[in-house]
């Protein structure tokens, strides 16, 4: 943290200044252990290991929060009895499909109630009908769906027995306890290399500072994301904080550190294939003829999710307004369709065989800053046209002149045919709008200075393009051009031409049947009255005012500073802060009081905006058959999930299984020890020659590697390394080796050093140091080589690109890449040109590796 966002980690600091425990987890020592209590080196990829220990020793030794659990969480509900987990089928769960390589999860259900309601008789129908539900479930796994439920949990049919003795041997605890079992200190060392007295002290600290009286909370970044289990590990980290009581509380929780300060912002209002603002699913082609069927599955249900209605057809009335009527649906036919994977690494097949012709590259650099560099720069080869928008001439520009394919012989210029069009675009200090920070946060920037020449922001570079094409089609008749026609385009623009980007801000807020600025998503309403571009930012205009541009400084106001920018939803700083009180409404202590029931006054009040009904008191038990927001219960504080509860075991929703369990990376240099399934059964891999995967435990790729961030340099480097200063801080590409690893290569610190995949070799500065440490894994020794990534050809400071070394294995929730992966590393610089393919394909001789590059096919997982 305190290398990647050393802003933030200025908290942190002051948070030990108090009297906090700083631990810190990393394959390497870096600033942040520096400045911690403890430092736990850990095997890059290992983690869900790790955090599995911690739940082990935190159940076994009754360190959990008893209150907390069998209130808030689904600890007590009741599975179904076909439900059968990774400790009965050597780590796969019941309804694994091998040849599918998905799940369906009818299984992991709650057990059905015996007195059922007509709604509950419905579904328990549609569940049984096993066709059906293979279906849905491999379309909805190939299209990522399980990301749609961001901001509602998956819908669960109903909310099943409970039994708060715990005692049940089907109940969600005692499944949990079994499941973590074999997750001991000693089976944690033997995976991570972490131990057992280290685990040991980490649980103790945990505990300790977890309760009525105390909190702790989790930070974490890419380091758990960019993995083929990427969801899994910050689920494992969900559920020991459900366990030791710490969402929805102050000082808890977990927090994801994001890479940019938008990226928060880009998922919200996403730049991704599978969701819409607000989280709302992408309708799938074949599930979604109409807007009944786009909701049905989640409408009524109990939360506030059961609203989603409202959420969709004032989205639709942000889209199309006027033309956006009852009769026709909302133009809920406009919306694009999934017909499966259309995300990023899928697009990249498509381009290298020749199914997608044409490419925006905005704010990205794939060609250095996305896994295996060369596949990408051969999908940009095979385009029509690639239109690029950036600061500076960054790699995925000039990949057709002086690309590492061109030095190989592997591409020629001028037999490329990609039209590129560079387009100079505004840095954040040269324009105006909002970004949303990690704590989702939204702030206004005010533009400091005008953008040089062409340059322009990309508020005006879209808008503007929309003109023109609306402008062209203007007088068609063809019904495929309606949707960009009826679109309500009529955004304000000043004396040259720029958008008020705070009249974008108000129209993704909302407006009521008055044209005045909602205040809450609770306002939006499914008639089509209402317009909002984004549900849960409804309220950044509350009143008519930039709610996301106020800067009232922290010393004039209390703990929760509710007047610095916005924070969705409502302005509410705590998710879930219903949490923050016992089950009767009392704070759960006078030291952590937030949010709390006022008797007197008939509603939630306290610290920060209540993230419940106002005026539902604590006993409140809902009708029978309520939907929506009627069905809460008094004591559910997980108000978007459909029974209130926190989850411990996810029933429905993710692609890989209802808890996470351990699995080695795609490329591992070491057997699973936890399960005979070595890899995540889900895992989604690309099948393609310039996308190899190294076998796994083979002497030919005997170490580990893992990619990371310098504080010096920014991603893939296009903002920091065309910067003196900042290249005079950190000049060159480097690799990080232990001392023994450096002895048992004959690495020379200060040297040079070749590391080589499958996929290709890049050469790199040798860093001997004890910041990268020799792990003991059971019966033998694993090194790791730690590699910055920020390098590649263009700019003051160059080098290889480290993500060209890296394998595309994906997650199967969210379709992110794995980091992590297999190499070799020998003395001295790589080998030039051709030389270079010839020396690759020797070690993929000596590996065993097609030499087309297809994995072996007997791994499972999904393949393209």
């Amino acid at each position: 943290m305190a290398e990647a966002h050393p802003v933030g980690f200025q908290w942190v600091v002051e948070a030990k200044r108090r009297g906090a425990t700083i631990v810190h987890v990393d394959p390497r020592f870096t600033r942040t252990s520096a400045l911690a209590d403890v430092h736990v080196p850990i095997r890059a990829g290992s983690d869900i290991a790790f955090l599995g220990g911690l739940i082990n020793y935190v159940l076994e030794h009754e360190g959990y929060f008893r209150d907390y659990v069998v209130a808030y969480t689904n600890a007590a509900s009741v599975i179904d009895e076909n439900f059968r987990d990774t400790e009965d089928l050597d780590g796969l769960f019941s309804g694994y499909d091998p040849e599918k390589g998905h799940y369906d999860p009818i299984t992991w259900r709650y057990e059905a109630p015996e007195d059922r309601n007509p709604d509950e008789q419905r579904r328990l129908e549609e569940l049984e009908s096993q066709e059906e539900g293979n279906e849905r479930a491999g379309e909805s796994h190939v299209a990522a769906q399980s990301e749609s439920h961001g901001s509602g949990g998956a819908a669960v049919p109903w909310k099943g027995r409970r039994d708060e003795t715990l005692q049940h041997p089907r109940c969600v605890f005692q499944i949990l306890k079994r499941h973590y079992a074999r997750y001991t200190p000693e089976m944690v060392q033997e995976v991570c290399g972490i131990a057992p007295e280290d685990l040991r002290r980490v649980a103790e600290a945990l505990i300790g500072n977890s309760g009525r009286e105390r909190t702790s909370a989790f930070c974490y970044a890419v380091g758990w994301t960019q993995h083929s289990t990427g969801a899994q590990m910050i689920r494992t980290a969900s559920i020991l904080q459900l366990l030791l009581g710490n969402i929805g509380r102050p000082g808890g929780g977990i927090m994801a550190l994001r890479g940019h300060a938008s990226i928060q912002g880009s998922t919200d209002i996403p730049t991704l294939f599978n969701i819409l603002p607000g989280y709302l699913p992408m309708p799938h082609a074949n599930q979604h003829q109409s807007l009944e069927e786009w909701v049905r599955d989640d409408e009524g249900k109990a939360g506030f999710w059961g609203n989603v209605r409202s959420y969709s057809v004032s989205l639709l009335k942000a889209y199309w307004g006027d033309r956006a009527t009852p009769e026709n649906d909302f133009c809920f036919d406009y919306l694009p369709r999934l017909t499966g994977d259309h995300s990023s690494y899928t697009t990249v097949r498509a381009q290298i065989e020749g199914r997608s012709k044409g490419y925006f590259i905005v704010g990205e650099n794939p060609a250095v800053g996305s896994a295996n560099g060369k596949m990408q720069r051969l999908g940009l080869a095979n385009l029509d046209w690639l239109v690029v928008r950036d600061l500076q001439m960054i790699e995925s520009a000039t990949f057709w002149k002086d690309g590492p394919e061109i030095e190989t012989g592997e591409l020629v210029t001028e037999e490329i045919g990609t039209e590129v069009f560079f387009l100079p675009a505004a840095s954040h200090v040269e324009k105006a709008g909002s970004f949303t920070q990690t704590q989702r946060m939204l702030q206004w920037r005010d533009k400091a200075v005008d953008p040089p020449g062409d340059a322009k922001s990309e508020l005006d570079f879209y808008y503007h393009l929309g003109v023109r094409i609306r402008e062209k089609l203007r007088g068609s008749t063809d019904e495929m051009d309606r949707p960009l026609l009826d679109l309500a385009w009529d955004y304000p623009t000043d004396e040259k031409g720029e958008v008020d980007g705070q009249a974008v801000l108000r129209e993704i807020n909302g407006t009521g049947p008055d044209g005045t600025a909602l205040s809450s998503y609770t306002e939006l309403k499914a008639d089509g009255s209402t317009s909002c571009g984004c549900w849960i930012y409804c309220g950044v205009y509350a009143d008519e005012v930039n709610q996301a541009r106020r800067r009232k400084p922290h010393w004039e106001q209390d703990q929760v500073a509710a007047e610095w920018g916005w924070v969705w939803p409502a302005n509410r700083r705590i998710l879930y802060n219903r949490a923050s009180a016992a089950p009767d409404g009392t704070p759960w202590s006078e030291r952590k009081a937030y949010v709390w029931w006022d008797a007197e006054q008939g509603k939630w009040t306290g610290k920060d905006v209540p993230d419940f009904v106002a005026d539902r008191p604590p006993d409140f038990v809902p009708e029978e058959g309520a939907k929506g927001p009627d069905a809460i219960g008094g004591q559910d504080p997980f108000v978007m999930q459909t029974d209130g509860k926190g989850w411990l075991y996810a029933p429905v929703g993710l692609a890989d299984g209802p808890m996470p369990t351990h699995y080695e990376p795609a490329e591992s240099p070491m057997h699973n020890p936890l399960y005979g399934e070595q890899s995540n059964p889900t895992r989604r891999r690309l099948e393609i020659a310039s996308n190899p995967l190294n076998p796994s435990f083979i002497d030919v790729f005997p170490y580990v590697f893992t990619t990371y961030r310098l504080t010096e340099h920014h991603t893939a480097g296009g903002m920091s390394r065309t910067l003196p200063y900042l290249t005079e801080l950190q000049p060159e590409p480097f690799c990080e080796v232990s001392p023994r690893l450096a002895a048992e290569r004959g690495l020379e610190h200060g040297g040079w050093a070749t590391i080589v995949t499958g996929r290709t070799a890049i050469e790199a500065r040798v860093l001997v140091t004890d910041r990268l440490r020799s792990l003991r894994v059971g019966d033998r020794v694993i090194e790791q080589v730690g590699l910055p990534y920020h390098w590649g050809g263009n700019g003051i400071s160059r080098g290889d690109s480290p993500n060209d070394l890296v394998n595309v294995t994906m997650d199967p929730n969210v379709y992110i890449q794995d980091k992590v992966g297999t190499c070799d590393i020998r003395p001295g610089r790589r080998p030039r040109g051709r030389a270079l393919t010839a020396y690759v394909a020797d070690y993929r001789r000596r590996a065993g590796m097609d030499s087309s590059g297809e994995p072996d096919q007997s791994e499972g997982g999904i393949r393209e």
